[in-house]
């Protein structure tokens, strides 16, 4: 007969496969992301601009509009295992009337960066921009910490 050891023995190997089988399954892979955020890209679109809006950065700046670039970059945090999709965007901004900004030539010009998104169970906007940085050099920056998973853009693009 089996002892008390063996049956629990088991019973752990057979619930750590159940537990590793659903982890995987609710883990979604890059195209599933890829295809979710495609659906819900617009309203994503909405809620990054008014959540960047609302964040009073730059200080004296109103962020004004916002266009989007089509490409996407998926990475995934090596630690947390946080997925983040990066988006190109071009922004404009306009001075607060008031503000240090005010009558400065520079607040008219277009700033070009990457929308930030993640996933938690749904892709979210953040309103965070990384400005200033080309898709290579996101690459080499985020390469320590993320993992590069779906690369849409061309080698040399936005």
């Amino acid at each position: 007969m089996f002892g008390f050891g063996a049956i629990l023995t088991v019973v752990a190997v057979i619930g750590l496969i159940a537990w590793w089988r659903w982890q995987r399954r609710r883990r979604p892979d890059p195209s599933a992301l890829r295809a979710e955020f495609a659906r819900l890209r617009s309203t994503l679109e909405r809620a990054f601009f008014e959540k960047a809006s609302a964040s009073g950065k730059p200080r004296g700046l109103r962020w004004k509009s916002c266009e989007w670039g089509d490409d996407l970059i998926l990475f995934r945090d090596r630690r947390s295992r946080q997925w983040l999709a990066l988006s190109p965007v071009t922004i404009a901004f306009e001075a607060i009337p008031g503000s240090d900004m005010e009558g400065l030539p520079a607040v008219g010009n277009l700033r070009c960066g990457w929308g930030i998104f993640v996933w938690q169970q749904g892709w979210h906007a953040t309103g965070q921009t990384l400005l200033n940085l080309g898709a290579d050099q996101l690459r080499r920056e985020f390469a320590g910490r993320y993992e590069l998973y779906d690369l849409s853009l061309t080698p040399g693009g936005a």
